[in-house]
């Protein structure tokens, strides 16, 4: 038995295929979703989506927060954005994540700490959704 996956931003379509483990970040933790999961939809937390498509294959998407509704084996992920482990250039997000470091560590009032905060929390997200490929 699998679940149908579809990830989806205001611009695209992510993802959409069958998996047979999901594992979503969400407001209040991680949770593991499997087939004839119970009806539910949450808030997503920006953080790594796992996907399992066979017994070895893992695939990691870093989500920048949205909702998740799971109903009768079928996950529809709603986010602003996302991108596939895959897909994210190592390199790249080393650096995002060194400059959003230093932005926050220079913040001056309590709004540009908040926002240097999500900033460092988008590119650690993105580190450890390519990192975890190399891992699995």
């Amino acid at each position: 038995m699998t679940l149908n996956l579809h990830v989806l931003t205001p611009n695209r379509v992510v993802w959409d295929s069958k998996a047979k483990e999901i594992i979503l970040s969400t407001n209040s933790g991680q949770i593991g979703v499997l087939p004839n999961h119970a009806s539910l939809v949450t808030a997503l937390d920006i953080g790594v989506m796992k996907i399992r498509l066979d017994a070895q294959q893992w695939y990691t998407m870093a989500l920048m927060g949205g909702f998740a509704k799971i109903d009768d084996n079928n996950v529809t992920v709603l986010v602003n954005n996302a991108e596939r482990g895959i897909d994210i250039d190592l390199q790249e997000a080393r650096e995002y994540f060194r400059i959003a470091k230093a932005d926050l560590a220079r913040t001056q009032d309590k709004r540009q700490a908040i926002e240097a905060y999500v900033a460092l929390k988008r590119a650690r997200t993105r580190l450890e959704a390519i990192e975890a490929i190399s891992v699995s």
